[in-house]
C-alpha cells in the first residue's frame, strides 16, 4: 500500500507567485506514495494571497487553507499544518516564494524516503532564478552553488522538504525552520538525504539591503539553534564552505574573483550582524521582516 502524504505551502502576502505555485503543485507526477491533500496556510496576509487560493479551495477539494490572522512566524504556519494533517505518512513542506522547477520535483523528494525506513529527511537541490551577471545576482548564485556542493557531501536541507510525519510540532521561536527540523529528526535516529535531482526554483534579493536583511536573520536563527538545540547545519562549517568556493568555476575569472571578494566581505558582514542581534540585542528573528524583492519567481524562459 502506497504512503499517503501532505504537502503544507506556508504563505505571508505570496499573491505574486501563490497561483503558479499552486498549478505546479496539481501537475507534479507522484507514483512512489499518494499525495493526500495540499494545505496552505495563510499567515497575517493582506493582500490577495487568501482570496486566490479560496479560488483554488473551490475548484479542487483536495486544497484546503488555514488563515492565520495574525502573523506569529514561519514555525506557527508549520504546526498549524502539521496539526492538521495527523493522518499523513508523510509531509512536504514548501514555501510559497518558490516553485517546483518541473512534474517530478515532488517525487524525486519523496523516493528516498519510501525507499528507505532509515531516511527521516529529504531535501531539494534550490536553484536561483537570479541572473549571475550583476553582483548581487552573482552572490545569490555562487551563495546556492556553494550550498548545492557541501550538501550533496553533508546534507544541508531547505526551501522544500519532505520529512516522515513524526513530529507533533516545532519549537515555535525558530527561526531557521528546516534547520531545526533536521535537528529533531537526526536526534530520533534518522538520517538526512539530499535530493540533488529534485530541483526548486527560488529568488534571492535584488538588493544588498534585503541580501543582508535575510543573512542577519538567519545568523541570528542558527545561533539560536545552536544555544537551544545544539546543532549546527553542514554550511556553517569553515572547511566544507571554503573547499566548495574554490571548486565553483564561476569565480576564476578578473570580474568573478573581484565579485567573490564582495560576496564574503557581505557574507561576514551578515552573519556579525546576526551574532550583534542574538548575543547582544538578544533577539530571534522568528517573525522577521520580509525581504521584499525575494517574493516574486519569474521562471525561466
Amino acid at each position: 500500500m502506497k504512503q499517503h502524504c501532505s504537502v503544507g505551502v506556508m504563505a505571508y502576502n505570496e499573491e505574486a507567485n501563490i497561483v503558479a505555485l499552486l498549478d505546479r503543485l496539481l501537475q507534479q507526477d507522484v507514483d512512489c506514495c499518494r499525495i493526500q491533500d495540499i494545505v496552505v496556510v495563510a499567515s497575517g496576509c493582506t493582500d490577495r494571497t487568501v482570496p486566490l487560493v479560496q479560488n483554488y479551495v473551490r475548484q479542487h477539494p483536495n486544497i484546503s487553507l488555514i488563515i492565520q490572522d495574525q502573523r506569529q512566524g514561519k514555525a506557527s504556519a508549520i504546526n498549524a499544518f502539521l496539526e492538521a494533517v495527523r493522518s499523513a505518512d508523510l509531509v512536504v513542506l514548501e514555501s510559497a516564494d518558490t516553485l517546483p522547477a518541473d512534474a517530478h520535483t515532488v517525487e524525486r523528494l519523496l523516493q528516498p524516503l519510501t525507499d528507505d525506513s532509515q531516511i527521516g529527511m529529504t531535501g531539494t537541490h534550490p536553484v536561483p532564478v537570479d541572473s549571475p551577471d550583476n553582483f548581487i545576482g552573482f552572490v545569490v548564485n555562487l551563495q546556492w552553488a556553494i550550498h548545492h556542493s557541501v550538501a550533496i557531501k553533508a546534507p544541508k536541507l531547505g526551501e522544500m522538504v519532505a520529512f516522515r510525519n513524526v513530529l507533533p510540532e516545532i519549537p515555535a521561536d525558530t527561526a531557521v525552520d528546516e534547520a531545526c527540523i533536521e535537528a529533531l529528526l537526526k536526534l530520533q535516529g534518522y538520517r538526512l538525504h539530499y535530493a540533488a535531482d529534485a530541483l526548486v526554483q527560488n529568488k534571492g534579493p535584488d538588493t544588498v539591503h534585503d541580501f543582508l536583511k535575510q543573512r542577519r536573520r538567519i545568523a541570528a536563527g542558527h545561533h539560536h539553534l545552536r544555544r537551544t538545540q545544539h546543532y549546527t547545519v553542514s554550511t556553517l562549517n569553515p572547511l566544507r564552505t571554503i573547499a566548495s568556493l574554490m571548486q565553483e568555476q564561476m569565480i576564476w575569472s578578473p570580474k568573478g574573483l573581484f565579485w567573490t571578494v564582495g560576496a564574503i566581505a557581505l557574507e561576514i558582514y551578515g552573519r556579525s550582524l546576526g551574532l550583534f542581534d542574538f548575543y547582544i540585542r538578544h533577539k530571534n528573528p522568528f517573525t522577521w521582516e520580509i525581504a521584499t524583492t525575494t517574493k516574486h519567481v519569474t521562471p525561466p524562459k
